[in-house]
């Protein structure tokens, strides 16, 4: 089978196809084919040596991934040969609390990115049946950071996302989803109608707007959002705080930006609001997640897909921060 292994991290030249034996299925695992990975801003981070949770060298890469089921080891229940089934970010959390170890893709875990993966059948779950294989790739990470960073919302709360990156998308669909009113920001008015198509009901140029905390509160009679989803980090976890109404959620997802205006802490003080750090979700979020998209139909939104021999493309397409959506590689 064709896989590839990054044999040194900091060094995209070293990401590449190799030849590989297909591995035998014991107990408890599948032998799942893979039809297509999807990229998260982590796969970045990685390949460029800055993961700070001992990511190993000469790993396969991609946590997000979805397939079929080719062979099933002895045991196995949960699934048959021929079922469509995607990664669950984290192999082993299947619920409950956060444990205090988790096993992650390309440390503990081979990733996605090869053309059969060799996986515990208790890391998986079935894909949604309206979503096609590219479609259900972008799900494990992205979108259950997105579900699980609006949880909670309701009817009548106003979201507040950032940016156009997977999980900013995933969080417009969901929030509204819940019957949340949306706000949107951007760097790109050109952006406008993609995210007006997406159920936004407010948008902010924030090149245009520097200062859009002063936006959010115009379009929310000064009250601010009920939730944030906070994906900039130091480069807007300021203007968020500033945001948020009395009270509501700042969701901090990411940190796409290390520089930013210090926060002022008597203003995080006076929000009242919670700050909380979201870690993806667990098997048993991301099988809530599925039906939810299920009976809302939810589409997730492919800025591009390249060819599996053309992987590195999509790498280079994802840092360049200018995309609408996920990226994806099919296999």
């Amino acid at each position: 089978m064709k896989v590839y292994r990054h044999t040194q991290l900091g060094d995209m030249g070293t990401l590449k196809v190799r030849e590989e034996a297909l591995p035998e299925v014991g107990a408890g695992q599948l032998l799942v084919r893979v039809k297509a990975s999807s990229l998260n801003f982590r796969d970045i981070i990685i390949a460029q040596g800055h993961y700070p949770f001992g990511i190993v060298e000469n790993h396969v890469p991609l946590s997000d991934g979805a397939g079929i089921i080719e062979a099933v080891g002895h045991g196995v229940r949960r699934f048959a040969v021929g079922d469509r089934v995607l990664s669950s970010f984290f192999t082993s959390w299947f619920g409950g609390r956060i444990p205090a170890y988790r096993e992650q893709y390309q440390k503990e875990q081979d990733g996605w990115l090869t053309e059969y993966i060799l996986i515990s059948a208790e890391a998986l779950t079935s894909i949604p049946d309206h979503l096609t294989f590219e479609e259900a790739s972008t799900l494990p990470c992205a979108a259950l950071t997105a579900w699980s960073a609006v949880s909670g919302v309701v009817p009548g709360d106003t979201v507040l996302t950032l940016g156009t990156g997977g999980v900013s998308i995933f969080a417009i669909q969901f929030a509204k989803a819940l019957g949340a009113r949306v706000i949107a920001t951007t760097s790109s008015s050109d952006k406008f109608e993609k995210l007006t198509a997406l159920g936004a009901d407010a948008l902010i140029n924030y090149r245009e707007t520097p200062e859009w905390h002063r936006a959010v509160r115009d379009l929310t009679g000064g009250l601010g959002a009920d939730r944030i989803v906070e994906v900039g980090g130091p480069a807007t976890i300021a203007q968020s705080v500033r945001s948020i109404r009395e009270g509501g959620q700042v969701s901090i997802v990411g940190a796409l930006g290390m520089e930013g205006e210090a926060i002022d802490i008597m203003k995080l003080f006076f929000s009242q609001a919670t700050y909380k750090v979201i870690s993806v979700g667990n098997r048993s979020d991301l099988e809530e997640m599925n039906r939810a998209v299920a009976a809302h139909q939810i589409r997730p939104v492919i800025d591009s897909a390249f060819a599996f021999e053309d992987a590195l493309s999509a790498y280079e397409r994802l840092a360049s921060r200018n995309v609408f959506g996920k990226v994806v590689i099919r296999n």
